[in-house]
């Protein structure tokens, strides 16, 4: 396979000379694993907070399960609203360096993002129930603004560093591998480290975990950086400082995005709902928390060995078809995980069958994410990355606040009560979150998908061709879909 390395762009004028503009152009295999690095560095910080802090909040702070479910719910809204304004302060940059538009911006954000991922796993001592809550809000909101501006410089990092669609479906897995993997060894060792270090404190043992996995998130975001590169020549030359309407027509004006949009508020509060809920079903549904690492570390590492296999699929099944046999799985094999009798053996089996195929679809995402960055282009003469993204990952936040409703709010509903012997009502709604929930919005998410998504690999593969040819830049104007 013939791969050619792009030439970086030189000069701190912002204008981008010798870069690629040929998709059929690749650039080298260092550069796509390089990217990976980054969601891995990312789910080092994010999966604790999806995982483990609503845990921390409840049980070790003691904090009301309704009261959590309201932190979350706010809070992830309130990050929702932060993704257009960092999207549009990183696309109206202007003095570009030779570093690029996104690294920078990822680089710089991603080491705050670490100082606050400890922040929220502390509280301080003395503190009123009063303000512990008022604590938990401010931590954590701020801690949202921190992954915004690290998020979307690194999500649209891709659509610039390659256009060719191999390229992009190679990197759409490194990204899902730094993920998934990020997820099975926070699923793994965070409770033992948290164990280890607690010293008859539960709280202090979360903060030290806590510190240990946002130095590691650190430094592999800075092997990102250090190794990839802006490759791809984009026209710039027509864009203009925007504010939130723009936003708005990037969402509205972008069929292919909308529907990633509405898909992912399904697949995401299903990934995150079943993340939040295992550590609570190890401990009360199966009578034994230690078995939360060993199911994560099956469920997890055979969802790593499913997302290589994107590559396969995808070049011999397309994207869009890959995703949807993928959701039919995933949801016939957490509904059948709630409805048959809880037992480890078939718990095991089911819900890592359906992770792998909710895992397979969210890796596709990524790729499909930087198409519909380029259908932008293409449908409008105006390339906007950062604000293209901002929109995506706004329904992402979304999706994490309802996940944190489902979570922390069947807890309450339920009756449950921490570090107790739960009632049969509270087992069967940890079991019901933990299984059916994401098993319905499996169903949903195909449908969405099948039914509004169009930009398959043939119509990306036209679209791809006429930018490489100077779509608008030449002043021409193409029919529109």
């Amino acid at each position: 396979m013939d791969e050619s390395t792009a030439k970086k762009s030189s000069g701190n004028t912002g204008k981008e000379t010798g870069l690629m503009n040929d998709s059929s152009k690749r650039i080298p295999t260092r550069e796509k694993v390089a990217y990976g690095f980054g969601d891995f560095g990312n789910g080092f910080m994010f999966d604790l907070g999806q995982a483990y802090l609503t845990k921390f909040w409840i049980d070790g702070v003691g904090i009301g399960a309704g009261v959590v479910a309201g932190i979350f719910a706010f809070t992830k809204i309130f990050d929702a609203f932060m993704d257009p304004i960092a999207g549009s302060f990183i696309d109206n940059r202007r003095n570009i360096s030779s570093r690029g538009k996104f690294r920078p911006v990822m680089m710089i954000s991603a080491i705050i993002l670490g100082i606050m991922t400890v922040v929220t796993f502390t509280m301080p001592m003395g503190l009123s129930m009063t303000q512990k809550i008022i604590y938990a809000y401010a931590a954590y909101m701020i801690w949202g603004v921190a992954y915004s501006f690290t998020n979307d410089p690194y999500g649209s990092l891709a659509s610039v560093m390659s256009r060719n669609s191999q390229d992009r479906s190679f990197m759409a897995t490194t990204r899902q591998v730094g993920s998934v993997s990020a997820q099975f060894i926070a699923g793994v060792a965070f409770i033992p480290l948290m164990g280890l270090f607690s010293d008859g404190h539960e709280t202090h043992g979360y903060f030290i975990a806590a510190a240990i996995f946002a130095v590691i998130g650190v430094l592999m975001f800075a092997v990102c950086y250090f190794g990839t590169r802006e490759n791809v020549k984009v026209n710039r030359k027509s864009e203009t400082k925007e504010g939130f309407k723009d936003y708005l027509r990037v969402v509205f004006h972008n069929g292919p995005l909308g529907a990633l949009i509405l898909m992912t508020l399904f697949t995401i509060s299903a990934m995150n709902t079943n993340n939040q809920m295992m550590v609570f079903y190890a401990q009360y549904n199966l009578g034994n928390i230690g078995l939360q690492p060993v199911i994560n570390a099956i469920m997890m590492g055979t969802s790593i060995i499913g997302v290589f296999m994107i590559p396969t699929l995808t070049k011999h099944f397309g994207q869009k078809k890959t995703a949807l046999v993928s959701f039919a799985i995933g949801a016939v094999a957490n509904i059948a995980n709630y409805f048959l009798p809880t037992n480890i053996i078939t718990f095991i089996v089911l819900v890592s069958i359906g992770y792998i195929a909710l895992a397979i679809p969210n890796g596709i995402t990524w790729a499909m994410v930087s198409n519909a960055i380029d259908y932008g282009e293409w449908h409008t003469g105006i390339r906007k990355e950062a604000i293209t993204y901002a929109a995506f990952n706004f329904s992402r936040k979304i999706a994490q606040s309802l996940a944190a409703l489902v979570s922390a709010g069947v807890l309450a509903l339920t009756g449950y009560v921490a570090n107790a012997h739960q009632t049969p009502g509270a087992l069967n709604g940890i079991k019901a979150a933990m299984t059916l929930y994401p098993g319905v919005c499996l169903v949903l998410a195909a449908i969405i998908f099948g039914l509004f998504y169009k930009l398959d690999d043939d119509n990306f593969a036209k679209i791809a061709d006429d930018l490489d040819h100077g779509k608008w830049e030449n002043g021409t104007i193409g029919e529109t879909k």
